[in-house]
């Protein structure tokens, strides 16, 4: 049997120096405007490359999930509330799940 234990200290392990590696290279203050700017846009890359593929792969048919997704992108632009971008997304999967389902 695998050791749980083992694992959950190795992850603890690497998640630790991901976070400590850059205090102990980085002694100053970072000055470069590009290095800022790439390191302001990281978290918003990673999740969107997280979120992206879940989208496209969470429903029956890939149609649905870009009707989902083109409909919260639409809205976000918009500049619509969180809710009520969600639920549209939603409902626009929901609507094209059923339409799909007659053909």
């Amino acid at each position: 049997m695998h050791n749980v234990y083992l694992y959950i200290l190795v992850m603890a392990g690497t998640t630790y120096l991901i976070r400590l590696l850059p205090m102990l290279l980085a002694k100053k203050e970072i000055t470069s405007p590009y290095i800022k700017s790439f390191l302001f846009y990281v978290p918003y890359v990673c999740l969107a490359a997280m979120t992206f593929p879940a989208i496209l792969f969470s429903t029956d048919s890939m149609i649905s999930a870009i009707a989902g997704f083109i409909t919260a992108v639409l809205l976000s632009y918009l500049e619509k509330s969180l809710l009520t971008v969600a639920m549209s997304a939603c409902l626009a999967v929901f609507i094209t799940e059923r339409i799909l389902s007659f053909f």
